[in-house]
């Protein structure tokens, strides 16, 4: 069995990366990181994901694998982006985080309410090369926040194909279209490799 670490403190993320993770990749066995948390003081998803993966690769000494993640909305220029759980100046403030962005797009009609999800991930192994991917979940930004699953920016995040929030789909449904199910589809090769 190889351990590979999940560089996070977030329950919520880490809970969602084992569902999507599922029996994926058999010979793997995914483990909680509990080491420092490194400064993430990179200016894009890839750099922000290679410093924590990176961070607890060196701190543990096992594989690591990382993710950056936001919300991009198209009539702000792709922000929040990076700066999604901090949009409101105040890190993991969800709630005024999604207030701000829906009052920075109060006046906004819904053709102009474009945005997609980002997820990037990385693995890095020791002395290996890292493997960074992404995965882009399109919709648009909703007019009021709905719905009591997930977290971030799900209750006000309408998928493309959908007319209800991320926050009202099932976990089944946002595990299988979601940014981090695309992102973890593309790393699952090199993942499975690994633990081959």
């Amino acid at each position: 069995m190889v351990r590979v670490v999940l560089a996070t403190h977030n329950v919520h993320k880490a809970l969602e990366f084992q569902q999507i993770l599922g029996d994926a990749v058999p010979g793997l066995e995914i483990v909680r990181y509990d080491g420092p948390e490194p400064v993430e003081d990179g200016s894009t998803f890839v750099a922000n994901a290679l410093i924590k993966a990176r961070a607890a690769a060196e701190h543990t000494g096992l594989p690591a694998l990382a993710d950056d993640s936001g919300i991009c909305v198209d009539v702000m220029g792709g922000s929040p982006g990076i700066f999604s759980a901090r949009w409101a100046g105040h890190h993991g403030d969800a709630e005024a985080n999604l207030q701000l962005l829906l009052d920075q797009l109060s006046d906004m009609p819904d053709s102009a309410r474009a945005a997609h999800f980002t997820a990037t991930l990385a693995l890095v192994v020791p002395g290996a090369e890292p493997v960074v991917v992404e995965g882009i979940w399109p919709g648009r930004i909703a007019r009021h926040a709905q719905g009591g699953h997930g977290h971030g920016s799900d209750p006000i995040f309408v998928p493309e194909g959908h007319d209800a929030t991320a926050a009202e789909l099932g976990p089944d449904v946002k595990n299988r279209e979601s940014h981090r199910a695309r992102a973890f589809a593309a790393i699952v090769p090199a993942l499975r490799a690994l633990a081959s």
